[in-house]
């Protein structure tokens, strides 16, 4: 009988399996241990022991399939003792008369490898779904620190998972066994540490706490599932654990709001249809008719229609996408913040919006309540099918030289597919609606926009823009 005691890694295993095969020992002539703490650390360790190199000397070499070696170095990671012995079962059968044994899938040796390699793959997941990242601040350096407890040694890995996903960050991965550090050129290896050394918390985790709870989707909660992808033994070194409990208690009622307020909004589509437009070519008879419309749900809850305005023989039509709070109070399109933000914006590019038409692609605000406050709410598809219509006839009355689209909501209903403002804008294109239609932002984005100088910068392309307007109406 031969002891092969081996440091335990794959690279290790496949050094002096290969010389024990070599050297023509069966494998229950084998026994297979792993090198201690002690032996390691002082370099005791002959991973090739002189006894089988010497046997080795003129033996043959074996031709091994890829399939297994794939498979060996993944089941070397496993955490039972009794993987070196079983690897090498299976390595001794394959080059001895058993060639294709990796197929035999009900083959008992096979069946166990296959079985050690899925939970080594599954611990494999766990680690890169688990790990979280705490924010460290070390003589004034920002590090990030990470505690994980895996069930196999698939910290080596799971390396280059990490080390390419973080690669511009400096970071440290805890385990009992090692720990793996990534200064952002090399990675280094430690000794193990316990739990308490690794960080409890950081500024980050609040956020992070906060995105999760947003994006929790109480519809789709599968208790049994959840466990099985997450088993409570990760929990404790995951910070969105501690509000689990509490987003699954009230998951239930979220999804019974859910429900009712889906079940309200189909009713409400179920209503819409395109708007009965009168066939006429004065504007003031298709304004008097707008202001009955009722072929969305829309004008339940809004003051009144607004229509478009402006000049009936424009040659440039503004199209947004809906009336605003100050716009539905006062029945006229952009006169709220929104508006003056374009007014100054065509003043800046030398247009006279009083030569100008302006109207959006729907007709009533749609808003929710929050407080006194009544907030946007941006229309469904439904209900922008429905106004399209009113806008169409306006267009077909007006016949402008320039159709402008403000923003997604009018590009899309103009083109008639969904679109990028960035991938379209500042390029005039023909459309069935006008020979020249240009699309560029909504004047409301700016002011959604917190940074000063970010904003000014919007402000001057949108400026632009509108530039390019003025130069194709002069070039007439």
């Amino acid at each position: 009988m031969h002891l092969l005691t081996l440091e335990p890694s794959f690279a290790a295993w496949h050094r002096v399996a290969r010389r024990a095969l070599q050297a023509e020992w069966a494998w229950d002539t084998v026994l297979w241990e792993d090198a201690s703490d002690s032996q390691l650390a002082l370099g005791l360790l002959d991973e090739t022991p002189a006894s089988v190199a010497q046997a080795a000397v003129s033996a043959p070499t074996y031709s091994v399939p890829k399939a297994f070696m794939d498979m060996a170095r993944t089941v070397a990671c496993h955490r039972s003792a009794h993987r070196w012995s079983l690897l090498y079962r299976v390595l001794w059968r394959i080059t001895h008369g058993e060639h294709h044994l990796l197929k035999v899938a009900v083959d008992p040796d096979v069946h166990e490898l296959h079985t050690m390699e899925k939970s080594v793959r599954r611990d494999v997941h766990k680690m890169r779904a688990f790990v979280r990242f705490r924010e460290v601040v070390h003589e004034g350096q920002v590090l990030y620190v990470a505690w994980f407890e895996p069930q196999h040694h698939i910290l080596e890995l799971n390396a280059p998972f990490f080390i390419d996903r973080f690669a511009g960050m400096q970071w440290s991965i805890l385990t009992p066994e090692r720990c793996l550090h990534w200064d952002g050129v090399k990675a280094t290896y430690t000794p193990g540490v316990s739990r308490h050394e690794a960080p409890t918390g950081d500024a980050m985790e609040s956020l992070w706490l906060q995105y999760y709870a947003h994006i929790f989707n109480p519809a789709r909660v599968k208790t049994h599932a959840m466990l099985a992808e997450m088993p409570m033994k990760y929990w404790r070194n995951l910070p969105e654990a501690a509000i689990i409990p509490t987003l699954l208690e009230q998951a239930s009622p979220r999804v019974e709001v859910m429900m009712e307020r889906s079940h309200a909004l189909q009713s409400q589509l179920k209503e819409a249809h395109p708007a009965d437009v009168p066939n006429t070519n004065d504007l003031e008879v298709l304004r008097d008719a707008a202001a009955t419309c009722k072929a969305c749900p829309l004008y339940k809850d809004a003051t009144q229609t607004v229509f478009g305005e402006g000049h009936v023989s424009a040659e440039i039509v503004f199209l947004g996408e809906q009336p605003g709070d100050q716009e539905d109070l006062a029945g006229k399109p952009f006169v709220g913040p929104a508006g003056r933000l374009l007014d100054q914006a065509l003043q800046e590019a030398g247009i006279d919006r009083e030569t100008c038409y302006v109207t959006n692609a729907v007709k009533h605000f749609k808003w929710k309540r929050q407080g006194k406050r009544r907030l946007h709410q941006t229309p469904v598809q439904a209900e922008i099918h429905a106004c399209k219509p009113w806008w169409r006839a306006e267009l077909a009355i007006i016949k402008p030289r320039i159709l402008v689209c403000l923003g997604a909501t009018a590009a899309r209903t103009v083109l008639e597919h969904a679109v990028k403002i960035g991938d379209v804008r500042g390029e005039f294109m023909e459309t069935t609606w006008c020979e020249k239609t240009l699309v560029t932002v909504h004047p409301s984005s700016l002011l959604r926009q917190p940074d000063p100088e970010i904003r000014a910068e919007e402000m001057a392309r949108f400026v632009a823009d509108l530039k390019l307007v003025a130069r194709a109406l002069a070039s007439r």
